[in-house]
Parts: structure tokens; C-alpha cells; sequence
């Protein structure tokens, strides 16, 4: 389906043409009419299918027709602050020929940055992108006027929850109007999101698009190896690489991603390490190098794992297998985002084999198996102990087989 089916403002469709949108994606097909309607929408999609702008698009739209001067129209929650610099850079693109403007709200700026946050909050904006945290402390100052916003939306949401937000964003919403449109998107449909949206949203209409499953783009593989040789075993890999100019790893601590960064260094492979360490506007630079790939390579921890639009990353690299089956097809979502392909590689040490096959039982495949390199050393055994375990695992202990999906689970 094309934009300039949706009958959007032309000011917006002239905006979505400078940018060389033209085909909606299928969570933007399903959800801008429903947003348009005015119905409440609790919408399930995964990393990299458009959904931030089937939300901002209609919403946009929306605040041309009914312009409401020094007064926040819409109000977006997110989890972290690089999802609200993200949301904040698409309102500008797509608002460029609009005049609708956007403030992101978030922690860890300075002084500067907080009077521009409170002269926003108190003087109105079209929208705000905010994180809980800071939203809340401007709140507890008594200045915020939120009395008109037409919109509330969660971003997010089941990573917001994972934080432990739920309070925080029930605490927001008693200073917003009870007449009001509530949209909640989400990369999964746990208990707890279902219960965020009996309390928020409004006899919502539903969407609930390819669910935990990666993009097809995505060539995925594993490397069985032991802890002690997963530092080596990354530099090889990456070392003279240049047919991938655009590498994310991935690892579960702070520590490891310096460890990472500084092993590559020491091989004189040019990376950056990103975690909640730095400050804000260190990140931002780190992340502005990664995206105009002046840095080839970045190591970050599960902060970027969701929320970041970084395009055209070739390779991503799990050094760690994430504690969270979900988070590993968000990592992974970072390649082959739209129609583009991409590699994912991940690291299996003997201790983290349980924790891989649960990634496995959750997308319905089985990933191909690498022995590491005899030149490092001997690769550990592949052998899941789990009552779950498929009868489909084929091949010799730690070949792993090929890409055979698996069969329906007999209870």
C-alpha cells in the first residue's frame, strides 16, 4: 500500500517523498487507519518493521488539522534516552514540511538542557518524547502542564516494564486528561503488557505481526567456544574484514565491552565501546561515529539492543548470549533491517548452552554450529541439558546440523 493512499496532509506526503518513503510497511498498512479512526491500539511488532513511524505518521497528521498553541498535543513514553533522541530525529525528518515540532525529555544532560525541557513542559510543544525518570522529576517540580494531550504512547513498552516502570508510568498518566488516544506498541506480548493495557487503553483494537521471529535477511550461525577463548576467536573473525564496514557486538557487561574494545585495539582494529558508563553526550558521539561510519566496529551492551535506527550494519556479533531469549532477536534485528541482508554470529561457551537452545525453541529453528578454529583451541561439547531439547538436533556433538526447522511440540 502507498502513503499517498492514507490521504495524509499534503505538507506530510511532501515530506514522505523527500525522504523516499513510498510503500508502507505492513504494521504501518494496519496501524495508521486505526490511529486515524481515533481507536485506542495495542500493536505487537518486532525491531526494524517501521513502527515508529505507523504511530508518528497518523499522529503528525493529526496535529496539522487541529494545531493547539502552547500546549503539549502528544506525549510519547520510551525506555531510554537513545530511543527518545531517535523518535525526537523521525519527528523532525517527517515534520520538516509540517511545523510540527518535538522536545525529547530525558536524564543525564546538563543544566542547558534541562531549562529546554522545562520551557517546553511549561510553555507546550507538539511533542514530547520522554523517559520515565526525567518526566517524573519535572513533574514533582509542579510546572508540567499535560492537561491537553490528546495522545499518549508507550514505546517499548515490554522493555519499559523489564526496567521496572510500571509505577512510573501510572504515576504520569493520573496528570493526563481521561479523554485522550492511547497507542502501546511492543516487540512481545507477555502477562504484564496485557495488564498495562486492561488499566490504560480503551476497548483497543489489536495488531500482532511476526512475533519473535528474525527477518528473513538474516544469515544466522554459532561458534561453539570456550570463555577463555572468545576474545581470540573475535579478533579473528573481524581482523581485515573489510567487506563488513558496519560490525555491532554485542556483550552482557560493562566490563566486557572495555575488555572487547581494548583487545581489538591492541590488533590495531579501530572500535568504540558504548555503555550507561558514559555520559550522554560521549554516547552520542560514539553513536553519531558508528552511524556515519567514521567507526567501523562498536561494542555495546543491551542498551542498544532495542530503539536505535542505525542503518546498513552488516554484522552483528553476540560475544555473550543475552539472559532474555527475546533480546537475542532484537540484537540481531539491528542487520537486515527493511530489505537488506546481514550476518549474525553468535558465541556459545559450554555454560550458556541451555540459554541457546531456548533462543532456538522461541524462533523455531535450529542455527548452524561452528566448531572454533583448531588454531585457538578445541571447541566444547554441544549438549543442552534440558527436558526440552528437540529430537530434530541431527549430526555429531557440537556440529549442531544445518537450518532445520522445527516440528510442532508435542505437550
Amino acid at each position: 500500500m502507498r502513503f499517498s493512499e492514507f490521504d495524509f496532509d499534503p505538507d506530510l506526503l511532501d515530506g514522505l517523498d523527500a525522504m523516499g518513503f513510498e510503500e508502507a510497511t505492513p504494521i504501518q498498512e494496519e496501524a495508521i487507519p486505526k490511529i486515524l479512526n481515533g481507536m485506542d491500539l495495542i500493536a505487537c511488532a518486532q525491531t526494524g518493521t517501521g513502527k515508529t513511524a505507523a504511530f508518528l505518521l497518523p499522529v503528525l497528521d493529526k496535529i496539522m488539522n487541529d494545531k493547539n498553541v502552547g500546549k503539549v498535543n502528544t506525549l510519547i513514553i520510551v525506555p531510554t534516552r537513545e530511543l527518545a533522541l531517535q523518535i525526537d530525529r523521525q519527528v523532525e525528518g517527517l515534520g520538516y514540511f509540517c511545523g510540527v515540532g518535538s522536545l525529547p525529555v530525558y536524564g543525564g544532560g546538563d543544566s542547558q538542557s534541562w531549562e529546554q525541557q522545562k520551557t517546553a513542559l511549561t510553555q507546550g510543544a507538539d511533542i514530547i518524547v520522554a523517559t520515565p525518570g526525567r518526566l517524573i522529576s519535572h513533574l514533582n517540580l509542579g510546572y508540567v502542564k499535560l492537561g491537553d494531550v490528546k495522545h499518549l504512547i508507550l514505546d517499548e513498552a515490554d522493555r519499559m516494564l523489564d526496567m521496572g516502570f510500571f509505577d512510573d508510568i501510572m504515576q504520569i498518566v493520573d496528570y493526563l486528561p481521561k479523554e485522550r488516544q492511547n497507542l502501546l506498541f511492543s516487540a512481545t506480548m507477555p502477562p504484564k503488557i496485557r495488564k498495562l493495557a486492561n488499566k490504560l487503553l480503551v476497548n483497543p483494537e489489536q495488531i500482532n505481526l511476526a512475533l519473535s521471529k528474525p527477518a528473513e535477511g538474516v544469515l544466522q550461525a554459532a561458534y561453539l567456544v570456550h570463555e577463555k577463548h572468545k576474545i581470540e576467536l573475535i579478533t579473528q573473525l573481524i581482523e581485515g574484514k573489510k567487506a563488513y564496514p558496519s560490525i555491532l557486538i554485542f556483550s552482557s557487561t560493562k566490563r566486557n565491552v572495555k575488555n572487547i574494545t581494548d583487545a581489538l585495539r591492541r590488533k590495531k582494529i579501530m572500535a568504540e565501546g558504548i555503555s550507561s558508563d558514559l555520559e550522554q553526550n560521549e554516547r552520542e558521539q560514539v553513536l553519531l561515529d558508528f552511524t556515519t561510519r567514521k567507526t567501523q566496529i562498536l561494542v555495546a551492551t543491551d542498551i542498544l539492543a532495542r530503539g536505535i535506527d542505525i542503518k546498513n550494519i552488516n554484522l552483528v556479533i553476540n560475544y555473550d548470549i543475552p539472559q532474555d531469549a527475546e533480546d537475542y532477536v532484537h540484537r540481531i534485528g539491528r542487520t537486515a533491517r527493511a530489505d537488506s541482508t546481514g550476518v549474525a554470529i553468535t558465541f556459545i561457551s559450554d555454560k550458556d548452552q541451555y540459554k541457546f537452545l531456548r533462543i532456538e525453541e522461541l524462533i523455531e529453528m535450529e542455527i548452524h554450529k561452528i566448531q572454533t578454529p583448531a588454531s585457538i583451541g578445541e571447541s566444547p561439547v554441544y549438549a543442552p541439558k534440558s527436558s526440552k531439547q528437540r529430537k530434530s538436533y541431527g549430526g555429531r556433538k557440537g556440529s549442531g546440523g544445518g537450518k532445520k526447522r522445527y516440528g510442532k511440540k508435542k505437550r
